[in-house]
């Protein structure tokens, strides 16, 4: 299962981008090349993220199509799996393009559900004397 070795580095990232604070979800996006299933990648970075600032986080998986070009009638299209064949032509001079990136999109943070303060009084004085 690669998604293990894959959801270790999502979670490093998380981690670098929280800054310690506690998160919520984290959008991955991934080219279809790296047949990463979904399921498995939400698994393996749930055990990961044990007792991490990750802990109890979701991963939101969003898959790139690879970039096709025909070497023999130069068309360009995009395919969500691995094309043997151009779908114009019938051609298998294929350039492949992307497909292969991994990028941490973004992370939602959880929301403090208590900020320490007296909001009656100046919130620069822990102590809360006016």
């Amino acid at each position: 299962m690669h998604e293990f070795g894959i959801a270790e580095a999502v979670l490093a990232a998380v981690e670098r981008r929280a800054d310690g604070r506690p998160v919520r979800r984290a959008r991955v996006r991934a080219g279809v090349l790296l047949r990463i299933s979904p399921d498995a990648l939400d698994q393996a970075f749930a055990l990961a993220a044990d007792g991490t600032v990750a802990d109890g986080a979701h991963v939101e998986l969003i898959v790139d199509p690879v970039r096709l070009t025909c070497g023999r009638c130069d068309r360009t299209t995009t395919s969500d799996g691995l094309v043997a064949v151009c779908p114009a032509c019938g051609g298998t001079d294929l350039a492949i393009e992307g497909g292969d990136e991994l990028v941490l999109e973004s992370i939602e943070l959880v929301e403090a559900a208590h900020v320490p303060g007296n909001s009656r009084r100046d919130r620069a004085d822990p102590s809360g004397s006016a």
